[in-house]
């Protein structure tokens, strides 16, 4: 455990050292991230246009989601994209061999290779946004609420991961997967919504299916108060499948991987 800590650091300092040489690009993301940010809390203004709730949801505690929602979605750019994009260029150009022969997991290495503090913005905005959403809902957060609510959003974190880190190593066996991501990042952009606001049907597919209510909704209902154990063991239990799954599917697709060599 020691040597993949001191991996990470390695990894982290030296990709961070690369990125912030250009540091007028850290105020374009922010300016970037802002107007996205805005652009989503107008459309989600749109559902309360003819109310003030959407079912359970009031106006601020909606916008919990929409902070978690841009959270995930800065966790995905700065970590998530700029390792598991990458694949792709790694089985296309052989250096895959190089990777296999380090004294290193592989999948740890193609997972955290670098970083981008492109995505570092958008954290900050959806952790500012769920903090400042919360306590207009409940008049201040409670600790065990925040306790839970991290449990929830590492749940959330492990489930986005695994599921692009999937269709990452289907590269195995077709090279453009990157249509493949953009189509999940977009299913997965109906979180930033409650998802209490879609029909019954979506509802279902949304949790059972892919679940997208596990990603944002959920973790803003802990935070809430609204504690369920039930669906807080759901998502445990999703997070540990799905990454499992992620492992068995990617030492599966090794077995037909070619190396550059062969």
């Amino acid at each position: 455990m020691k040597r993949y800590l001191l991996s990470l650091r390695l990894f982290w300092t030296t990709a961070l050292s690369a990125q912030l040489e250009y540091r007028f690009n850290f105020l374009i993301e922010l300016i970037a991230m802002l107007g996205t940010l805005l652009g989503s809390v107008f459309i989600l203004s749109l559902f309360f246009s003819h109310g003030n709730k959407i079912g359970d949801w009031t106006w601020e505690a909606a916008l919990v989601v929409q902070g978690v929602y841009t959270l995930l979605d800065g966790i995905t750019n700065t970590f998530l994209k700029p390792n598991l994009s990458e694949i792709v260029n790694y089985v296309r150009e052989g250096t895959l061999d190089f990777v296999l022969l380090k004294p290193i997991d592989s999948q740890f290495w193609l997972s955290t290779r670098t970083i981008s503090p492109s995505g570092l913005p958008e954290i900050c905005l959806g952790f500012s946004l769920i903090i400042w959403s919360s306590n207009r809902v409940s008049n201040g957060i409670h600790f065990d609420h925040i306790a839970i609510f991290i449990i929830s959003l590492f749940c959330a974190i492990i489930i986005l991961y695994s599921f692009w880190f999937l269709i990452a190593s289907t590269t195995i066996w077709f090279v453009k997967t990157w249509n493949a991501t953009e189509v999940l990042r977009a299913v997965l952009a109906s979180g930033r919504y409650p998802v209490a606001a879609y029909p019954p049907s979506l509802r279902l597919f949304f949790t059972l299916v892919l679940p997208v209510a596990f990603l944002t909704t959920v973790p803003a209902q802990m935070i809430l108060g609204n504690i369920n154990l039930l669906k807080l063991f759901t998502s445990l239990l999703f997070s540990i499948i799905f990454f499992n799954l992620s492992r068995y599917f990617w030492k599966f697709a090794l077995r037909f991987y070619t190396s550059a060599s062969s």
